[in-house]
């Protein structure tokens, strides 16, 4: 039953991960291309920071909250040209969720591994 339970919270958590990967995707695409926030979707990223506080790792949850106060930042920002857009993809700077994808595979491996 325990074995049972722990998958199943372990497939929970990966579904909040991926619902704050595609959320953060979505506002950070928002921000660069619009001076006013969507604060229904802000709301929505930092419900699922707040979810994360539950039961992820510091790693997890820091990361999280770097990529909100990154989002948030990049409102402030003057809006980006498709050209911008087209250079950040190039040399890989519109990939904000890097940190973040890392610290959840780092997670789920520690989980993963026999604790003694």
């Amino acid at each position: 039953m325990r074995a049972q339970w722990l998958t199943q919270e372990r497939l929970r958590q990966q579904d909040l991960y991926k619902e704050f990967i595609e959320e953060a995707s979505k506002c950070y695409i928002d921000a660069l291309q619009h001076a006013q926030a969507d604060i229904p979707s802000l709301v929505t990223l930092y419900t699922k920071i707040g979810r994360m506080r539950i039961f992820s790792s510091p790693n997890v949850i820091d990361s999280a909250e770097r990529i909100g106060r990154k989002i948030l930042d990049t409102y402030l920002e003057p809006d980006r040209s498709f050209i911008e857009l087209r250079e950040m993809v190039k040399n890989n700077s519109i990939d904000i969720l890097q940190e973040f994808t890392k610290a959840c595979r780092d997670e789920f491996e520690s989980l993963r591994t026999p604790q003694l």
